[in-house]
């Protein structure tokens, strides 16, 4: 079709050509940052039946590979629920009489309880960093109730928060990333710390009491720590509700304590989005109150002004 001159000077201009256009889509997206997220959700909504339809082959084969896995250790795992049975019907009785009791007690005290949260269902469809190195893209979105700072749980606990919402997709920051800071408290020590990400599988623990350290092996839940005032609260640092779990600590090494989460952070499949009302937990208004000045200092003891300062002295 075109001469080998031409398709020679064509296969020069490709690269430089590719180069522009990556050059113009990096400027594009510093000079107009929420125009491309836009784009780039608006992409992500278009694409998202693509991914699952991608994903469903290997989802089947993983399922079909732990079914005949599964097939030779079924009388071991029969004897075993046996056991785990009886000790949880024990553990029933317990629970129920326990439950009895907690009614009562709360019946006369007049507990008031707190709202249940709303939550949504739905698949991860792939992995997606985006702006954030450890994120997920989920299968919901507004249109399902989706807000931003939403919290996301799989079975075992804790796994992210929202940060960006779709049409039909969310994005979720999980708490091992870097940008993740998470206040959270630790049962056996009574202390709390920060949970910061770091982008390996566990995040870290900051800030913790230097005579009150991390317990081996105990429990890690969220801390309900609002806001300070005057702050919006983006979403990677949004306020969470108390006692969400999050995993148990572990030192790596002597004074480096870490947090092995309950959750499933590298391919989790089924994750659900709550929604809880955060309610205003700043203090009421006093109008009695008269607010104290400090006490003004004497005209002996005030610094001079520069009016007060004679003319030709230092």
């Amino acid at each position: 079709m075109f001469s080998i001159q031409v398709q020679q000077a064509l296969a020069k201009l490709v690269l430089p050509f590719l180069i522009l256009i990556a050059c113009s889509i990096v400027v594009l997206g510093l000079a107009r940052r929420p125009l491309v997220d836009r784009w780039r959700l608006d992409a992500a909504d278009r694409l998202a039946p693509a991914y699952r339809l991608a994903a469903w082959p290997g989802e089947a084969v993983r399922g079909l590979y732990g079914d005949a896995s599964g097939l030779g250790h079924l009388a071991v795992e029969n004897a075993h629920l046996r056991d785990e049975n009886a000790k949880l019907r024990r553990w029933y009785d317990v629970a129920v009489a326990l439950a009895n009791e907690n009614a009562r007690l709360k019946a006369q005290l007049h507990w008031i309880p707190d709202n249940a949260p709303s939550f949504v269902t739905g698949h991860v469809v792939r992995d997606a960093g985006g702006l954030y190195g450890r994120a997920l893209l989920l299968s919901v979105g507004d249109g399902q109730g989706v807000q931003l700072g939403d919290v996301a749980l799989d079975a075992g606990g804790l796994i992210g928060r929202v940060t960006e919402v779709g049409a039909h997709v969310a994005r979720i920051l999980l708490i091992n990333d870097q940008a993740s800071r998470i206040p959270v408290t630790l049962t056996a020590s009574r202390g709390a710390a920060i949970l910061a990400g770091d982008g390996s599988p566990y995040p870290r623990l900051l800030y913790y009491a230097q005579d009150n350290h991390p317990v081996e092996g105990e429990r890690v839940f969220t801390s309900a720590q609002a806001l300070p005032v005057g702050q919006s609260g983006h979403a990677p640092f949004t306020s969470l509700p108390g006692g969400l779990p999050i995993g148990t600590v572990h030192y790596i090494r002597p004074g480096d304590p870490v947090v092995v989460p309950d959750g499933s952070l590298v391919h989790p499949d089924i994750v659900r989005v709550f929604h809880y009302d955060q309610q205003d937990e700043t203090g009421p208004s006093a109008p009695g109150r008269v607010p104290v000045q400090p006490p003004a200092l004497a005209p002996e003891l005030s610094a001079p002004s520069s009016a007060d300062v004679e003319p030709g002295r230092g």
